[in-house]
């Protein structure tokens, strides 16, 4: 295995199907936020034109860009033109700190970075340890943040075009996508996925197979009219979000993004009105409470009858919040999917206002989805055993850089590879999957992965902490919120919003514990803590029931 692109795949990709639907619908929308909208003909030729500044820049062909951005018309231009040059994207988590930034840039091999104005200061605190970031496009928040010297302004490129579509070299179905999820280490790791096998998985996701004779231009002469209209509310940061969005643009659809940084459900509710909005995407409870908050508070406001789907990922939802959803939209189903950065879709429910909501943590499987027991064996349906998820398929290639990661993940089971997920199930005597949970201590907070590791480290750096372990108690918003079992050094007294400022000095805000129990820790002869033990102490201590 190797970290370069090889030719092992279909010839699929993303440019070549984006270009072949801006030709076939040219004045049909394709993206929308608040009063900028572009047409098809726009996004290919802005993306033109962005691919070309990139490669201008000095970049060549299988180069890594980060893409440091908020939701907006930018951050899929910039997939579309990295496609476009035989460049490779890379997500970014756009609340990541310095050194967050430091090693996910180094790790990537990244030479680029598109990122938002409002976050000038942090690209600047981490450009001098980066030499090998030799381009940096600077995109207008409306924030007032001057364009530094250092960079070039983003609408400089998408607006100067060059003449006629952008090729710089041959095209391989093989180039990646690096999509970097946080793995079970703390660390984040980015998962390669080349562009033929991503496209085929995400119209499989559909019930699509894309056939082994077909082109992207044979693909899109056989739609009949542009694709839906969805919006991404979830972070496009994120592959939920990113592959929710992206089926819509395969099929000459468009994308409707929100301007505001923060979720504001009636922004949210008034642009699916406004645009026509067929499906949208969000992250479980988080996003789903508010929600229902505001079309609870305001129900003859808004009319969602032309809604037809709701899909959430990343997180739980219970099956009464799904049922409360469809009330507001009784013409839309709730698609609650299973998944991950590395498989793609493992399973997925579906509820309509019609039926009942499907159970919480009841999911049909996918092609290619099993659930093996710890020696390989499939875990009989209706046996009572538990497993780990496994797929098969339309799979990516391994970690990024990481051999001894890929093969743990990536195994072969009869003869084909298999990404064994790190979710444990059951499955039911119909074939339905019980998801009994994480196979590691990850926490899931309105769909952010936090690592206990990482938040334990960063508290322990403390002067006044001796040890710290952190878990997740039950959130009714968050599903998860994180918790710290925090013991205190010799001669010192905690002080919870100091060490809440510590760790926020060197991680992501979400990762900040909300719940602070002082404790003994208590660690085993080995040096393991008992989280079980402590997880139940941090609930007793707050009243906080663990279920």
């Amino acid at each position: 295995m190797t970290d370069s692109p090889t030719s092992t795949v279909g010839t699929w990709t993303v440019a070549d199907l984006w270009e072949a639907n801006a030709d076939r619908f040219p004045d049909a929308l394709a993206q929308r936020c608040a009063d900028r909208a572009h047409t098809w003909r726009d996004f290919d030729r802005r993306a033109d034109g962005v691919a070309a500044a990139l490669v201008a820049a000095g970049l060549r062909r299988h180069a890594k860009v980060a893409q440091f951005l908020y939701n907006g018309p930018e951050y899929l231009e910039v997939q579309f033109a990295c496609s476009k040059a035989g460049l490779v994207p890379v997500n970014t988590n756009y609340r990541y700190t310095g050194p967050e930034l430091r090693y996910l840039w180094d790790n990537a091999d990244v030479e680029a970075v598109v990122f938002h104005s409002d976050l000038t200061d942090r690209c600047g605190e981490v450009r001098g340890d980066l030499p090998a970031i030799g381009c940096w496009l600077w995109v207008d928040a409306g924030d007032g943040t001057p364009c530094p010297d250092w960079a070039t302004p983003y609408e400089d490129a998408a607006a100067s075009p060059p003449e006629g579509r952008f090729v710089p070299w041959p095209r391989d179905g093989a180039e990646l996508n690096l999509l970097y999820t946080g793995g079970t280490t703390g660390h984040p790791k980015g998962v390669m996925w080349p562009q033929d096998t991503l496209l085929r998985m995400l119209e499989g996701l559909n019930g699509n197979e894309i056939p082994d004779d077909a082109t992207p231009r044979s693909w899109v002469a056989g739609l009949a009219k542009p694709g839906p209209t969805v919006l991404p509310a979830a972070p496009l940061m994120h592959g939920t979000a990113l592959w929710y969005a992206m089926p819509a643009l395969n099929r000459g659809g468009a994308v409707v993004t929100l301007p505001n940084r923060r979720l504001e459900v009636t922004e949210m509710l008034d642009a699916v009105v406004e645009c026509g909005v067929k499906g949208i995407c969000i992250v479980g409870e988080a996003f789903a409470r508010p929600l229902l908050d505001a079309l609870d508070a305001e129900p003859d406001r808004w009319d969602l009858s032309g809604l037809r789907v709701i899909f959430t990922s990343g997180a739980m939802m219970r099956a009464d919040t799904k049922a409360r959803l469809l009330r507001h939209a009784p013409r839309a189903q709730v698609i609650d999917s299973l998944g991950s950065s590395e498989s793609g879709g493992l399973a997925r429910s579906a509820s309509r206002a019609d039926g009942d909501a499907a159970e919480t943590a009841a999911f049909r499987v996918g092609a290619g989805t099993r659930v093996i027991d710890d020696e390989g064996r499939d875990v009989a349906p209706g046996s009572g055993e538990s497993g780990r998820i496994a797929i098969r398929g339309h799979i990516p290639i391994g970690y990024y850089g990481d051999p001894d990661k890929t093969a743990e993940t990536f195994v072969t089971i009869d003869g084909v590879v298999h990404v064994v997920a790190g979710d444990r199930a059951e499955v039911n005597a119909d074939g339905t999957l019980k998801l009994l949970g994480r196979g590691s201590l990850c926490i899931n907070t309105g769909g952010e992965k936090v690592f206990p590791e990482e938040v334990e480290e960063a508290l322990k750096a403390h002067p006044s902490v001796r040890d710290a372990v952190v878990v997740g108690l039950p959130d009714d918003r968050f599903g998860e919120a994180v918790a710290a079992v925090v013991e205190a050094a010799a001669g010192h007294d905690l002080d919870p919003d100091a060490l809440r400022a510590a760790v926020r000095e060197q991680l992501a805000g979400y990762k900040v514990p909300r719940h602070l129990v002082a404790a003994p820790i208590g660690r085993a002869a080995n040096g393991k803590a008992d989280y079980r033990r402590l997880r139940a102490l941090a609930g007793d201590e707050l009243g906080i029931a663990l279920g």
